[in-house]
């Protein structure tokens, strides 16, 4: 192979070098394949045989061709986009917006760092509201606090698992500064009704799009809907490199802002992107948000086969939904119409009633077939309430938050359908959805043998 250059790696080798990685990482991610199972056999919790007979292979993936790329970028010693402004951190920023169809990127080094710079480039602080969910990893909710801000959690739908645009527009107040929604688990929320109540409000509207790498809304990719779109590339997500995320913005101002205030408010949007320069500018609240280099080459190795990998995990999480809709009791969450998933997360729901045991029971009965789940988000209504009193009552927030206000916030908190999908869901992990097919036919006989066993399952749980 020649040598991968940085320049010749973006605009000659991404393709047939990204094409070798995904199909190495697929080849290897196939050597799981699960067994087949019989609905009417006994589930491993019962004593029957499990259905899975090895350990499932772990995310992420790298081979050779990433690890050439990650030397090449260390051996050039521009590890950071100070040292030279023409480092592949800019490279990625401009592939990634170009592929998503967004004007500018700002990559940072993690989910939370790109909530808290977009949140910042809208002023939010002291004082203000920002609308957002509770079915969620706190760090959403972590963001609005860190600039003093109060978190007003909206309800959610049950079916969709989205925060719900009847109750953002019921949570308005004349101080809320922005509307939070987040695409959880890879998921669209309604982006057509929340981007329509904050037009009519005139409040801005930052999509937490950490776990939505490439799922759309109609004909536009996840984070490039609202005035802000917010990724995350922790080492669980679609595209990942350990730690970092992304800024998606199209209005040229609020992006240099934004870019400003990632790097202590040096640099600004030129010719050359956007270009760091020591030189200190208009100041902002800032901070150091850069992404390294090392980041940035594992990403651009991922970037070009992205889209097949998408394509992958979605005509396999279709296909697992439509075979699990037929089990009594198991309920995958529903897509909005103009939705596509990235399947960051397969999401659903247990009736207890209508299974047999309970959501606990059923996923002590998939954990023994040695399917990879999780039972998901547990805060539930409660939890938020203890957390968000007890972080606004340090000295530092009671100079800004009464008693009167702090009990306020405690009784807007009503959110049942949150708690609803706390106490029920189940979910599977995006890995699990680069396997074969047959890996979906397994999980699915998994779940009906259970429900076929539920009462002898509850009894032996007790």
């Amino acid at each position: 192979m020649d040598e991968l250059t940085r320049r010749g790696f973006l605009e000659k080798g991404a393709l047939s070098v990204g094409a070798v990685l995904a199909s190495s990482m697929l080849d290897r991610q196939r050597q799981s394949v699960y067994g087949a199972v019989d609905e009417n056999s006994k589930p491993a919790i019962l004593g029957g045989e499990p259905v899975s007979t090895e350990p499932y292979l772990s995310w992420p993936q790298y081979d050779k061709q990433m690890e050439d790329l990650f030397l090449e970028s260390l051996r050039t010693l521009h590890w950071c986009r100070i040292s030279d402004p023409a480092s592949c951190v800019p490279d990625f920023e401009k592939a990634f917006a170009e592929h998503c169809g967004a004007k500018y990127c700002i990559a940072v080094n993690s989910g939370t760092s790109s909530l808290i710079t977009a949140l910042a480039a809208l002023d939010v602080g002291p004082g203000d509201e920002v609308i957002t969910t509770p079915y969620t990893y706190r760090a959403t909710v972590n963001t609005i606090l860190t600039h003093y801000a109060l978190p007003i959690l909206a309800d959610v739908d049950p079916k969709t698992f989205m925060i719900d645009p009847k109750s953002i527009e019921e949570h308005i107040t004349p101080r809320t500064k922005a509307i939070l929604p987040v695409h959880i688990g890879g998921a669209p929320a309604n982006m057509d009704e929340i981007l329509e109540i904050g037009k009519r409000h005139n409040i801005p509207v930052v999509e937490d799009a950490c776990q939505a790498h490439f799922g759309r809304w109609r004909d536009k990719y996840l984070g490039t809907l609202g005035t802000f779109g917010c990724f995350s590339m922790q080492i669980s997500k679609n595209i990942s490199c350990g730690e970092g995320g992304a800024v998606f913005c199209d209005d040229v101002d609020l992006a240099d802002k934004a870019f400003k205030i990632h790097t202590h408010c040096h640099g600004a949007i030129s010719e050359d992107y956007m270009r760091f320069e020591d030189v200190m500018n208009r100041g902002y609240r800032s901070y150091n948000f850069r992404m390294t280099a090392f980041q940035a080459a594992i990403l651009m190795a991922q970037l070009p086969t992205v889209e097949d990998r998408a394509k992958t995990r979605n005509e396999n999480a279709l296909y697992l939904a439509e075979l699990l809709r037929d089990i009594p009791g198991v309920h995958p969450q529903v897509i909005y119409d103009g939705g596509t998933s990235a399947w960051h997360l397969f999401m659903f729901t247990i009736n207890e009633e209508e299974f047999g045991c309970s959501r606990n029971a059923v996923f002590e009965a998939i954990r023994a077939d040695e399917i990879a789940a999780t039972t998901g988000y547990g805060s539930d209504q409660a939890e938020w309430v203890k957390y968000l009193t007890d972080l606004n009552s340090t000295p530092e927030a009671r100079r800004i938050y009464s008693d009167e206000e702090l009990k306020g916030l405690a009784e807007r908190t009503q959110i049942p359908n949150n708690d609803y999908l706390c106490a029920n869901a189940i979910w599977f992990f995006q890995n699990q959805f680069l396997a074969p097919r047959s890996n979906m036919d397994a999980m699915a006989a998994s779940l009906r043998r259970i429900q076929k066993n539920a009462k002898a399952i509850a009894k032996a749980l007790g």
